[in-house]
């Protein structure tokens, strides 16, 4: 039986098998993240802690990245990601030896957050580049990421509730566990992965030299130059929703769980659709224009929001804003990964992380923002910005290619 076209490239072998060990393992990681964020509010019974324990994660990612993506235009990709995939299974293995043996402290579980994030700083821009590898003709670019994406917003909307179930069960040690053993279905699809040896490029400085020579490079293209601001932008505001959804759940919406749980419900809906509209795509004609309007309706989502409305216009734009954040990010980078030239694809890459990171930044922006003005205030403030980015972006020296394409 024939594929559904925006599942295409499980035509591919090669794609095929890293398909199926990402469901797995990106399923174990959202459970450890639900599991870590709940563990160190049940240690502490501190918000400050758990929003510590997020920053710890991230902030390795946003200060190491870019130098990652000089690591990875000098190393075969496959094999980076096989040396990450291991250093993450025995993060996790640490979590849940400390967690199920009782043992487990804050100081314990920041230092672990942190040192995941030390290896996500190299793993996540490497599988950016490793993507590029893995598409042919049988698995196109732009399915190949848009697949990607549909993959992590599915595990994003089942991981937190099997960890509900086994957090209630055996606790968070046990989500810790499986995560660990879920490295397993990554590492062997990898081993089974059969590419041609990637083309390295000699070194031809130190490390900071060539940094230098990637964000150069990147600052003279002016569409990658735009890509690369906008994205930060998007990653400060545009996930606005999401950071204050406990907030509009019960002192705008005046629920309590059930009511959070159909809100995060529907910005993953709405992640998963734009996922099978760019999967669905049969050209890349376009592709230029997608970042203006996943900025718009972002924008447009988080701005209705703040007008005075019941649930199920909160809903809809829950699913907008998440539909925007995500055509933002997977569009970008499918635009980056097809102007940038080969030798620079892993600084550029690393350069996208970092923007991608500003996320935990953003987190305290809007919460501070929200503390002072209120929520609908700040998520008003959130779709501004992303609204006035889209004008940027397409004013600017990239709008003819926008319009072109």
């Amino acid at each position: 039986m024939p594929l559904p076209h925006f599942l295409r490239s499980l035509a591919s072998r090669n794609y095929r098998l890293y398909f199926l060990g990402q469901c797995v393992s990106l399923m174990g990681n959202w459970m450890t993240a639900t599991a870590a964020s709940w563990l160190a509010y049940t240690l502490t019974g501190s918000p400050f802690i758990v929003g510590l324990v997020g920053f710890a994660n991230q902030i390795p990612v946003f200060v190491l990245a870019p130098f990652a993506g000089v690591w990875i235009d000098r190393m075969d990709t496959l094999r980076l990601l096989r040396i990450t995939q291991v250093l993450a299974m025995l993060q996790s293995a640490a979590l849940a030896a400390f967690a199920l043996s009782g043992h487990m402290t804050p100081t314990a579980l920041i230092s672990l957050a942190f040192m995941q994030g030390l290896v996500n700083a190299v793993d996540w821009p490497a599988r950016q580049a490793f993507t590029f590898r893995l598409a042919d003709e049988k698995a196109p670019l732009e399915n190949v990421i848009a697949l990607n994406s549909i993959t992590f917003n599915l595990a994003r909307l089942v991981g937190p509730a099997v960890a509900g179930f086994i957090i209630a069960a055996v606790g968070p040690g046990g989500c810790f566990a499986v995560d660990a053993v879920s490295y397993l279905a990554v590492l062997a699809a990898l081993r089974a992965v059969r590419l041609q040896p990637a083309a390295l490029h000699a070194s031809r400085g130190r490390p900071l030299e060539e940094l230098r020579e990637g964000v150069r490079y990147a600052w003279h293209h002016p569409m990658i130059r735009r890509v690369l601001l906008l994205v930060p932008v998007i990653g400060l505001a545009g996930f606005g929703h999401s950071i204050l959804a406990p907030v509009f759940a019960s002192e705008v919406f005046h629920g309590g769980p059930r009511t959070l749980g159909f809100l995060l419900a529907a910005t993953g809906a709405g992640a998963l659709v734009t996922g099978v509209f760019l999967g669905s795509r049969r050209s890349p004609k376009g592709l230029a224009g997608l970042p203006v309007l996943g900025s718009v309706i972002g924008g447009a989502g988080l701005c209705l929001l703040a007008v005075p409305a019941g649930e199920a216009m909160g809903l809809l734009c829950f699913a907008a804003a998440g539909m925007g954040g995500v055509l933002v990010m997977v569009a970008s980078n499918t635009l980056l990964q097809t102007l940038v030239e080969d030798e620079k694809r892993g600084r550029v890459l690393g350069l996208m992380t970092m923007g991608q990171s500003f996320f935990p930044i953003g987190s305290l922006l809007v919460g501070a923002l929200a503390e002072g003005v209120g929520p609908r205030l700040a998520i008003l403030a959130c779709g501004a910005v992303c609204l006035c980015a889209a004008l940027v972006f397409y004013k600017g020296e990239g709008s003819r290619a926008v319009r072109a394409s």
